[in-house]
This record gives structure tokens, sequence and C-alpha cells, in this order.
């Protein structure tokens, strides 16, 4: 872990310095450059991001894997399609192009999402119904399973190997990010193409996705850290350690579940005659503050293991 966030702070620190060099330190450029970094780091936390990113590493966790690269892996592949989109804005004129794309990415990127959530949340949903059983029968006596094999793997295994090494995210990431949905999306890309069109030089105009990519790679890498901490964290009574597995299990089932139908329910639905109209105000409301639900997911993981981790502290002086 420590290398990875070594790696990571010195590519944002070259970053600046390539900002530096290609801006000329101007400070009308500079403080786009800062906005532009400030972008990644926001667009980190949206809520998609959090949820597909802890609910993978919770799953592959089961698997008995290490996943170290499940947040690295996501953002870069996201960052992909901006960096991509950045470059053809700025040597192609914008003659609509980018409004079709939005339309065909948008309805592309919300169904992978969508889709990915629900599935994930499906296969976690069994790693519960496993660790219920396990803790119904055992109370900790023995040790605990940790490779889901219930019916809903049996149903959709093959959609469930979708992502079996954190790399695998990659792809993944690249989906989610064909909509250019987000503020702060649309503002890099505002970004790019009003200083492309005031004669910034491609060298220039690129150092904006760059520390975009940059900080969006730090903190997705970070979360998936701090998830591995947290999804790691073993109690020292043996059913205590089940009861704490099946509850950040359950929480990242309702995190993923939560977020999807929120996408659902902004793309499928529309303004009418409450209560559906109300839910659909509701979605799009949650999704103007997406980074907002994401820290709260981030948190709420966080939370848990710190509670946990008090508590079994205190648990042994309780005893007789």
């Amino acid at each position: 872990m420590r290398a990875l966030l070594a790696g990571l702070a010195a590519v944002n620190i070259a970053a600046w310095g390539w900002a530096e060099y290609a801006l000329g330190a101007q400070p009308v450029l500079m403080a786009s450059a800062l906005l532009a970094w400030t972008f990644g780091l926001r667009h980190a936390m949206d809520a998609d991001h959090i949820a597909a990113i802890d609910v993978v590493t919770r799953k592959l966790m089961t698997q008995g894997r290490r996943p170290l690269w499940v947040g690295l892996s996501f953002s870069l592949g996201h960052s992909s399609v901006v960096i991509l989109a950045t470059l053809l804005l700025a040597v192609v004129p914008a003659h609509g192009w980018l409004d079709r794309w939005h339309l065909i990415g948008g309805t592309v990127g919300s169904v992978v999402s969508i889709s990915f959530l629900l599935v994930m949340a499906l296969a976690n949903m069994d790693v519960a119904l496993t660790q219920w059983r396990a803790l119904r029968a055992g109370a900790g006596a023995g040790a605990e399973p940790s490779v889901p094999g219930g019916l809903l793997v049996r149903l959709f295994h093959p959609a469930f190997r979708l992502v079996s090494r954190g790399w695998q995210m990659y792809p993944l990431g690249f989906l989610f990010g064909l909509g250019f949905d987000t503020a702060t999306e649309i503002g890099l890309l505002g970004l790019t193409a009003a200083h492309a069109a005031h004669g910034l030089g491609l060298a220039g105009v690129m150092v904006f996705p760059l520390l975009f990519t940059a900080g969006m790679a730090l903190v997705d890498s970070i979360d998936a850290m701090l998830m591995i901490r947290a999804f790691g964290w073993s109690a020292r009574s043996g059913r205590r350690r089940m009861v704490y597995n099946l509850v950040v299990t359950l929480a990242s089932v309702m995190a993923a579940v939560a977020v999807g139908l929120v996408e659902a329910v902004q793309m499928l639905g529309d303004d009418g005659a409450a209560p559906a109209g109300l839910a659909v105000r509701a979605a799009r409301v949650l999704g103007d503050h997406f980074p907002a639900v994401g820290l709260g997911i981030a948190a709420l993981f966080l939370a848990i293991w710190a509670v946990s981790a008090g508590l079994d502290r205190l648990a042994p002086a309780r005893r007789p």
C-alpha cells in the first residue's frame, strides 16, 4: 500500500510539474489547472465510483484476494474516456459530436453502471446469506465460509466472474465514463474547450485531463485501500468477527442497490404525478450530490469499522 501511495503522490507531483512547464506559471491558467485537479478529486467521490469500488473490493476479499488495484484500475479506465474526449475536443471542432457522444455514451454508461452494481449486489447478497447461515449454525465455533457458492452464484455464475482480478476494473471504469453526465466532467470539458479556443497548445490543453486523472486516481485508490483495511479487520472473538463480516457485506449490498436504483430512476423516470414524480425528483437531487452520497457511503464503512474495533477492545473488560 505504501508503495502505491508513494507512486500516486509522485504522479501528482509530476503532473503539477508538467502544468507549470506547459502553462508557463500564468496565474489564470494555473488556477484552471487547480480547478481541473479538484474536479478529479471530487469526481472520485461520486457514489457510483465508491459503490463500484467498495462492492468489488468486498467480493474479491471474500474470495481470498487482496484487491489493491481495484480503485486505481477503475479510475484509470474512467479517465481514459476523459483524456480521449479532451484530445478530440482540442483537435476537432465540436460541431455537435460531443452532444451525440453524450447522448449515446450516457445511455451505455448508465446501463453498464446500473447492471453491474445490481449484479455485484446479488453476488454479495449470496455471500451474506452464507455468512448468516454459518453464524446461526456455528456462532464462531468454526471457520467462516468465505467463497460464495449459493443459488445466486450458480444462476449468475458468468456475470459474477466479470471481475475476478483488480485490473479488470479498467474496462468497467471506461464504460462507466462514457456518459459525461456529471458536473465535474462537463466542467472539465468546458474548461478545455475554452482554453483551446483561446489558442492554448495541445501540450497545455492536455494538462487539464492529466491533473483530473491524477486527482481521481489518488482518491479512488485511497478508498480501495481503506476498504481493504476495513473489510480485512478481524475481531478477537470468532462470533464477533462473523457478525462484523456480515454487517459490512450487507452494507456493501445496500450501497450498491441504492446507487443503482438512483441511477435507474434518473434514467427511466419522468416528472409526473406523485409518488412516481416525487421519486424521480428525489433521485435527481441525489444524483446532483453524488460526491456527498459517495462520501457518506465511505464514511458508513469506516464508522462500522471504528465502532466494531472499539467494541472489540472493550469486550474483554466486560467478561466476568
